[in-house]
């Protein structure tokens, strides 16, 4: 598949995500299954997604001892997920074991960052000294250390990191905002079109595609403005 959009299916119940993974196209996109729905629906769902055609992100953001973090990893895997997260701050202890947990699969293995809600006195709240970028940059580094695929971080610092560690290494980011749409919640956005042309391998997007009156004319306009 060629497409960059994950659409995340943050919704309460299964069946609600069901019916709005219908009028998706899985050649056009992947779908990303977060802890709400997860924690509702579980692993029948992510099968039942598949089934369908998609290619499922299962985003947890694994965050424990290492054995833990392993276990969950390989069970994530063995679901048949396309990929899975793990948190970069649970440092490189956890993301080895995780990365030797799914060696043999083809299960991408990337690590959270930051996450894009979080702005520099979010950051000075719990100790995290400096700009995002440059923290991004550090735990960009340990992900790449440990040989995993790639990691989540704002489009904002896709550039610094696509420069820095090549186009193998894959950026997922979150926080994409079509031109004239609400922030939401988000503090470092940016929009589609510059979000790839600024080194994003995947964008993921839930609200703006969620509530459009319809969401697959939604898509192709967004996959048209990106190409």
């Amino acid at each position: 598949m060629n497409s960059p959009l994950i659409i995340a299916l943050d919704f309460p119940e299964a069946d609600q995500a069901i019916r709005f993974s219908n009028k998706l196209d899985p050649a056009l996109c992947r779908v990303k299954v977060g802890k709400e729905l997860f924690t509702q629906a579980g692993p029948k769902l992510v099968e039942t997604l598949m089934k369908k055609g998609f290619e499922v992100f299962l985003d947890l953001k694994f965050h424990d001892i290492p054995n833990t973090v392993a276990a969950a990893c390989k069970a994530a895997a063995n679901l048949g997920v396309w990929m899975v997260n793990v948190h970069a701050l649970g440092g490189s202890a956890m993301m080895k074991a995780a990365r030797e947990a799914i060696d043999d699969s083809s299960c991408k293995l990337i690590a959270v960052t930051l996450l894009t809600s979080m702005g520099r006195e979010d950051l000075k709240e719990i100790g995290l000294m400096g700009e995002p970028l440059d923290i991004v940059g550090r735990l960009a580094t340990l992900a790449k250390s440990c040989n995993l695929d790639g990691v989540v971080c704002s489009a904002m610092e896709a550039a610094m990191l696509k420069t820095k560690f090549g186009k193998d290494f894959c950026l997922v980011t979150p926080g994409i905002r079509p031109a004239g749409s609400s922030q939401d919640d988000q503090k470092r956005v940016m929009t589609p079109k510059e979000a790839i042309a600024g080194g994003s391998d995947y964008l993921v997007m839930g609200r703006p595609i969620r509530e459009a009156p319809d969401p697959s004319r939604a898509l192709q306009a967004i996959l048209e403005e990106i190409a």
